[in-house]
Order: C-alpha cells, then sequence, then structure tokens
C-alpha cells in the first residue's frame, strides 16, 4: 500500500513523498519498506534503532521517531496497527498457485485435502481428514494422525509425529480494544515453523505468529491439550506436559519442562533445563539455568514443599 493510502485510514494528514509498505512489523525488524508500531514503553528503545519506513505513535512519543522513519501520529496507535493488519493479511487459500508436490513413498489417504502451492517430502503419511493449506511445507517421513490441520504458509520438519485433531498454525489470540470497549481483530501474518524430530499430542494448538514466526525447536515433546501462543519459541528438546499453557512471545529455553496443568506469561524468557512442577504459574523472565519450581506465586521447589509441610501442620 501507498503511504499516503495508509495515513488516510488511519486518519492521520500526510503530505510527504509516496512510497509503497509491504508490510507490517517489529521495531527491531521493520526495514525501510515496512511499517511498524509502539505503544508498550518496554519497547520505546527499540526505536532508536529502528529501519522501518513508517512508525505508528503517539502525540507523546512522537518526537522520539528515528529522523529516518515518518511518525504517524494517532490517538490510539494499536488500534490503528490492527485495523491497517488486515491490509496486509494473505488470502485463506492461493487457488492460483501450482498443484501440490507429493514426495515419493508418501501415503495420502483420499480423504485428506492438500491445498495449491503445499509440498510434502518423501515416505510422509497423510491420514483421513487432515488439511494442509497453502504455501506449506511438510518434511520426509512426517506423520499426520486424522483430522490434523496446518493453516497456510506452516512449516513441518521431518521425522515429526503430529497426533489427532491437533491445529499448527491457527490465529493467536489478538485484537485491540477501543474506547467504547469494541474490539478489532489483528491478522495474524506470520507462520508457525516446526523443525526436525518433534511429537506432538492430540488436541494440541500452535498458534501463528503476528508477524515472524513461532518456533518449535528440534526435539521437543509436547503433550495432548497444550497451547502455544502466537510468537512464542520453544527451546530444543523442551518437554511441554498436558494442558500446558504458554502465553504469547514467550520463550522458553534447551530441555526447559513444563509439568501438567502449568503457565506462563506472554513476553517472558525461561533459562535452559528449568523444570516447573505441575501448576505452575510463572509471571516472570528467569535468567538462571536448571533450577526447578513450584507454586502460584512461584518459588524453588524445594521452599514449596517445606511450606506445604507447614501449612499441614498447622490445620492439624
Amino acid at each position: 500500500m501507498d503511504i499516503k493510502e495508509i495515513a488516510k485510514i488511519i486518519g492521520f494528514e500526510y503530505s510527504g513523498d509516496s512510497f509503497e509498505i509491504s508490510g507490517i512489523n517489529t521495531l527491531k525488524d521493520a526495514l525501510p519498506n515496512e511499517l511498524s508500531f509502539v505503544t508498550n514503553p518496554k519497547y520505546f528503545k527499540d526505536m532508536e534503532d529502528s529501519k522501518a519506513g513508517a512508525i505508528i505513535v503517539s502525540q507523546a512519543i512522537s518526537l522520539s521517531v528515528p529522523s529516518g522513519s515518518i511518525a504517524l501520529i494517532v490517538d490510539e496507535p494499536y488500534l490503528m496497527m490492527a485495523i491497517l493488519s488486515k491490509s496486509f493479511s494473505s488470502p485463506i487459500e492461493d487457488v492460483d498457485a501450482p498443484k501440490a508436490i507429493i514426495g515419493e513413498g508418501t501415503k495420502l489417504s483420499q480423504k485428506a485435502e492438500i491445498a495449491n502451492g503445499a509440498m510434502i517430502g518423501k515416505n510422509c503419511t497423510i491420514m483421513s481428514g487432515v488439511y494442509i493449506g497453502s504455501g506449506c511445507v511438510i518434511g520426509d517421513n512426517t506423520i499426520l494422525y486424522p483430522n490434523v490441520v496446518v493453516y497456510r504458509d506452516c512449516k513441518i520438519g521431518s521425522d515429526c509425529i503430529i497426533h489427532a485433531n491437533t491445529t499448527i498454525g491457527s490465529d493467536g489470540f489478538g485484537f485491540a480494544t477501543n474506547k467504547r470497549g469494541e474490539h478489532t481483530k489483528i491478522y495474524q501474518n506470520g507462520n508457525v515453523v516446526i523443525e526436525d524430530d518433534v511429537e506432538i499430542g492430540s488436541s494440541t494448538t500452535i498458534d501463528r505468529a503476528v508477524f515472524k514466526t513461532t518456533l518449535i525447536k528440534k526435539g521437543v515433546r509436547i503433550d495432548n491439550l497444550v497451547q502455544v501462543g502466537h510468537n512464542c519459541e520453544i527451546g530444543e528438546y523442551a518437554v511441554l506436559v498436558s494442558q500446558t499453557g504458554i502465553a504469547g512471545s514467550s520463550k522458553l529455553g534447551r530441555n526447559v519442562v513444563m509439568g501438567g496443568q502449568s503457565a506462563t506469561s506472554g513476553h517472558l524468557e525461561v533459562g535452559a533445563f528449568n523444570t516447573f512442577a505441575a501448576r505452575s504459574g510463572i509471571t516472570k523472565s528467569i535468567k538462571e539455568n536448571g533450577g526447578t519450581y513450584a507454586g502460584f506465586p512461584l518459588m524453588d521447589h524445594k521452599m514449596w514443599l517445606k511450606l506445604q509441610a507447614k501449612l499441614a501442620r498447622l490445620i492439624k
């Protein structure tokens, strides 16, 4: 879209030169032909070095926009980003793409549906009710059990197993709320990438990114009924037990273990080789590696055990 058209949509009077905007991205990753935005003070520092062609901001921080970027000043930057996200969303299916490519030795159920533009590797097993969207890539020797759904542009590596009714690449839970309390959908224009040797249980959901990628790294094991939010990153060989919930933009390090019904808040980081007991609630980043935690509020597991023992004695 032309920058003048974008400015018109969000109600900003722009009188500069025209140029094309090809998409929306984060402040850190945006290129000169991309648009970004900022509302959270946590990300103000990223604006200084941003290469974005234009940045949607409020009046209060407009003077901090770098000289190489155009400040699009509005009252509700987050809401305006949500409105514009629809303009940069991809079609649900690309009917004009070439026919799907199916690798040698792959067993494809007659009741599976493979959209145009998809690519499936060698010796895969694609069972009944599976849907694979446009632009998807599936590696070699991967098994998709019945009714697995892979939304467009997602990538699954080789030697993966995905069990029945799991959904890869559905929209993340994203919306902007205006001053009247009305919600506007934020179109999720990224994808999901699952690396090699990953097993995912049944009825699990992994949401696509708002921008860029939700990433499940090599060797991860995910149980049934797990929710991984948009823009998350799950480190190599991590284990997520049933009913775990990972909120959007959180990053788990290598070999993190999440017990059943444990959860994280969004936008946090967890160091490698940390273990969380069942029903743990992680609300802050944990930079240390190799710890064992429990409870909510979260604490060292040994301390949690002592606390439970003291509580038990109190109520006798």
